[in-house]
């Protein structure tokens, strides 16, 4: 292979292992690949001097035979995990000049499997956004263009950098979050393969909190194998996070293969929403006949309290959020505003100067919905809903193993078009945020490219824990698919 930014996770890894390459030669590949495309800004804080010194010591235990399961692979770690000496900004000026004295469990067990840290991808501030748009440090642009337009697009968000990264071919994988979508809408626009695990898989010590009820750690790569090799490495349990579950591992690359035949594919009738792109509609219909030709069964199910899974859960992210961001205070840590005259007055300065306007709306949506006399009209009530919610998937899966369904209701849009009208963008959440309100598995997979030559995804959701077979049915539809486009890269002349 004449460009080694070009390999798939997995492929790197055996020809690294097989000495074809170099750990340091592979960095030192992805490092002037990220040179040549700041103009994306996939990265807020490039670490090269790390990275090379990481792969050299990959090389030695290569060369001792004592190689990891990701020995000398290098990534990208999403912007919101905590990284020993390197900045941690959440996306937000308040956390500009952070820099942790501790590393997140989930990365600490990507550097215990050998992994190479590239740098520190770029976000939504506190991941609190569907498009890249509200990081303090400017947006991500989407590697992808449509062939009829020179417009910039969005990558999704909130994990938009680490999408845009690999997408571009900047790393060979890289971490993610998601809390209502984060993971999975950059997947879906980007060409690339996420999963958002179920709730508790990864542990969410050392990442910095939006919704800790909601949030979820997950890769993002190029392929369904990729994505199997990394969620292996990245989940455990841990005694630091009383949310993650004390249940094995599997090795899910070895259960890839083992197709869809005699698998039940359930349709839910709820998803056809007015409003969806048509294309979308017709890549999901075609996605399961593709799964059908496999031998495995379509049937259809019903989640009737999708309807209310928008409001209930821009109800309980916010209350989450109001409750988690109290901590930035300008005392502490983080930004502190200057000539304040009393402690209030620091309080709120540093979080006016701190916080973007898309933390300050939810924020304050949040504090409103938990405040006296609203508390059991707002909050209590779409905890309720929540509960339903979770209880329809429960039935659905009485009749199916999985469910498939779109993954976002229409292709990348232009910077700039949504950004405006924050309900018009959180409409663009209708498809993913059920999963994380019933802490269900959910991952996405390319699954072809709309008239305009964008890609769309479509997203398997399945029961808790049962991400082996996710992946699974995921393999299908890739082999299926054979989706191999990649974004010509236009920003190299940017």
């Amino acid at each position: 292979m004449s460009d080694l930014t070009e390999f798939t996770l997995a492929e790197a890894r055996d020809a690294v292992l097989a000495k074809k390459v170099s750990s340091r030669e592979l960095t030192e590949a992805f490092l002037k690949a990220m040179e040549a495309a700041r103009g994306l800004n996939a990265f807020i804080t490039e670490t090269p001097e790390k990275a090379l010194a990481m792969a050299t010591a990959s090389d030695k235990r290569i060369a001792a035979g004592i190689a990891r399961p990701m020995e000398g692979l290098p990534i990208g770690i999403k912007d919101l995990y905590c990284t020993k000496g390197v900045k941690t900004t959440a996306g937000s000026r308040i956390l500009a000049n952070y820099v942790p004295q501790y590393e997140s469990t989930v990365s600490q067990n990507l550097w215990n499997a050998g992994a190479v840290m590239l740098g520190k991808m770029n976000l939504d501030e506190f991941a609190m956004g569907s498009s890249n748009e509200t990081s303090h440090f400017g947006p991500c642009i989407n590697p992808w263009r449509a062939s009829n337009s020179n417009a910039k697009l969005v990558p999704g968000g909130s994990s938009g950098g680490s999408a845009a990264a690999v997408s571009a071919n900047l790393c060979l994988g890289a971490t993610a979050t998601d809390t209502g979508g984060s993971i999975r809408t950059p997947a879906a626009i980007t060409g690339t393969t996420g999963i958002k695990p179920t709730y508790g898989r990864c542990s969410r010590w050392g990442i910095v909190a939006f919704a800790s009820s909601l949030d979820q750690a997950g890769p993002i790569s190029h392929t369904v194998r990729d994505c199997a090799i990394m969620l292996k490495a990245m989940a455990s349990v841990d005694p630091k996070d009383s949310t993650s579950v004390d249940l094995p591992v599997p090795d899910y690359e070895a259960e890839l293969e083992s197709g869809v035949k005699s698998l039940r594919i359930g349709i839910p009738k709820e998803y056809r929403v007015a409003g969806t792109d048509p294309e979308i509609e017709a890549i999901w219909d075609k996605t399961a006949e593709r799964l059908k030709a496999q031998g495995a069964e379509v049937v259809e199910v019903s989640l009737p309290h999708t309807k209310y899974a928008l409001p209930t859960y821009y109800i309980i992210a916010p209350a989450e959020c109001s409750s988690n961001l109290a901590r930035y205070d300008g005392v502490r840590y983080g930004h502190r505003a200057q000539g304040t005259e009393d402690l209030i007055d620091l309080y709120e300065k540093s979080r006016a100067e701190g916080f973007g306007a898309e933390v300050r709306r939810r924020i304050l949506i949040g504090t409103y919905v938990l405040s006296a006399g609203y508390y059991d009209a707002y909050y209590l009530r779409a905890q309720k809903v929540r509960a339903l919610i979770a209880r329809d998937f429960t039935e659905a899966f009485k009749s199916c193993d999985m469910v498939l369904a779109p993954a976002t209701p229409g292709p990348a849009f232009a910077l700039g078009e949504k950004i405006d009208d924050p309900v018009t963008m959180y409409l663009y959440d209708v498809f993913t945020v059920t999963v994380n309100l019933a802490g269900l598995p959910s991952l996405v997979v390319p699954a072809g490219l709309n008239r305009a030559g964008l890609p769309l995804g479509v997203q398997l959701i399945g029961r808790a824990f049962d991400e082996s077979t996710l992946f699974r049915a995921g393999r299908a539809i890739e082999l299926a698919a054979g989706f191999k486009a990649k974004p010509a890269a236009w920003w190299r002349g940017a």
